[in-house]
This record gives structure tokens, sequence and C-alpha cells, in this order.
């Protein structure tokens, strides 16, 4: 097996029709949204999140991300850090806008229907998932609400950390940051710090994930945002090698012994760095990316 030109071929990022594709399904979804009535006097933005808007999608095999975030108010914490203020969860600040969670929600699946057929679109905890080619790729349209994490007073005056809040149809809401994601994730794979390997190495070992589960040396595929997360925590003397081989093999070492027992997995976060990756309430076990990380080793004959 040549690991040298497997690695690279799956590291390789979208090809420039790829791009396109994401840009046209981007656009399919805003079109839709605009043209119902409803929501056309609605404050609200759409824009592609995920492994797609962050570049380390793999050759079209993840669906897009398409975020429908509504700005006419905001959601808000105020962390435990902020000075003089007891924890608490602040919800919707002083507005007289009434629309609801649950209009917005009904508006864009409306919406949806409208322009692609009932169909073609299927409500998920989280997302309107749009399919049978109704796209140009198919498409997970995620509403959410404006977030603001306040945390810290420098000045006198506050600080917050701007994302987004999704009300899933059960369970708790969730905050997540994609602008910070993309900030950081552009950051780490620049050039004085990994080269541009950090973001050739999450592909590489999203495809041979893939490629261990395919082959039944793997029963647990972990998703593609915690490789991301992963590969993201992962010093950045780890990567620019002479060789992708080489990258990998300390990309893995890096994962294995840290997801021991005696590792320090639990001070792993993930890459808005606004929260653990293993604590909490989370949806994977350090255990199942220490096996992720065993198999790969042994599957690229590493010693």
């Amino acid at each position: 097996m040549d690991w040298e030109s497997w690695l690279r071929n799956s590291a390789a990022p979208p090809s420039d029709h790829e791009d396109s594709k994401r840009e046209r399904t981007e656009k399919q979804i805003r079109d839709a949204l605009k043209s119902h009535e409803p929501l056309q006097d609605r404050d609200y933005v759409v824009y592609a999140k995920g492994s797609y808007a962050n570049n380390t999608n793999v050759r079209l095999d993840y669906d897009v991300d398409i975020a429908v975030e509504y700005r006419g108010y905001f959601y808000s914490d105020l962390a435990f850090e902020l000075e003089g203020m007891p924890d608490s969860s602040v919800g919707v600040v002083s507005s007289t806008d009434s629309y609801s969670v649950a209009d917005f929600k009904r508006d864009i699946r409306l919406a949806l229907e409208v322009a692609f057929g009932k169909s073609a679109v299927k409500p998920g905890r989280i997302a309107f998932r749009v399919r049978e080619q109704k796209t140009t790729l198919p498409a997970d349209v995620v509403p959410c609400w404006e977030y603001r994490r306040y945390d810290r007073i420098k000045n006198g005056e506050p600080v917050y950390h701007q994302g987004a809040r999704i009300f899933p149809s059960s369970g708790w809401p969730i905050n997540n940051y994609p602008g910070i994601q993309l900030e950081n994730g552009k950051d780490k794979n620049s050039g004085f710090r990994t080269g541009g390997r950090y973001k050739r190495m999450t592909r590489a070992l999203k495809r041979l994930q893939t490629r261990l589960v395919d082959d039944g040396l793997l029963e647990d595929s972990l998703p593609s945002y915690l490789i991301e997360c992963l590969v993201y925590n992962v010093p950045d003397d780890s990567f620019g090698h002479s060789t992708y081989k080489a990258d990998m093999r300390a990309v893995l070492a890096r994962i294995f012994n840290s997801t021991l027992a005696s590792g320090d997995w639990n001070d792993w976060h993930e890459v808005h760095e606004l929260k653990y990756l293993f604590r909490g309430d989370c949806d994977w076990t350090h255990q199942q990316v220490h096996r992720l990380a065993d198999a790969a080793w042994n599957e690229m004959g590493f010693e």
C-alpha cells in the first residue's frame, strides 16, 4: 500500500467544481427563503457552516449545513467569570419582537416545502433535511438565533463571544460558535503554524475512518466535527514533516496517547475553544476516539 499517495489524495481540498456546487446549494436555499412572503420583512442571515464552510469536507461525502439565523433579538448567558454577576441564563433581551422560535421554524419549513416540494423536506431534531436531488447538494437547513456569551468585563464593559443558539425539537438548547470556529481553523491552518497541514490531515483522517468502518475494522463512525476538533488539539509541531505519512503518524500518536485513561483528553476543547470536548453531555467518548486512533495506527502499519 502506497500510503503517501493515498494520504495526499485523501487530504486534497475540494475542487473548484465542488466549491461551486456548495455555493449553488446555498443560493438555492437563500432564494427559497427570500421568496416566502412571511420571511420577507424578517431580520435573518443565511450562511454555510460545518465542514464545507471550514474547508475540511471530504469530496462531497457530507451534506451542506446551511444556518438560517434570526437577528430580530438575541439570547445570552452570563458565564461565571463575569465580575459581580451570578450565573444565569438571560434569555431574550428586552424586545418588542413577538416572533417566536416556533414561528421562525414554521416559516422556514413552509418556504422549503414551497420551493422543493413536501416530499423533499424532512424535519429532523435540529435541521430540515432537503433531499431527493432538489438542491445541487443534499442540505441540512438549521434554524438558529443570535447568541451571546458574556464572560468578562474589560474597561468597565462586558465582553461577549457571538455565536448561534439552536432549539432542538427535544432536549436542551445548543450553543455553537461557527464564526469563531471558522477563524480559529484558518489560524491553525496558516503557514506559520501548520503550513496548511491541519486541514489536510483532518480530511485524510476522515477518509481513513471511512475506510476502517467500510472494512469492518472499526465499529463506530465518529462525527465529522469531532475529527476536526481532534486534529485541532494536536500541537502545531506535529505538522510539517517531509511526508504526509510522517504527519499522520504524529497526529495519530498524539490522539492515541492523549485519550489513554491517564491522558490529557479531559482538557481538550472544541475548535472555537469555548467548550471542552469531552466534558458534560457529549455524543462521543474518549474511549471511542482511542479506538479510532488505535485502528488507524495499525491499518497504516506504524510501529
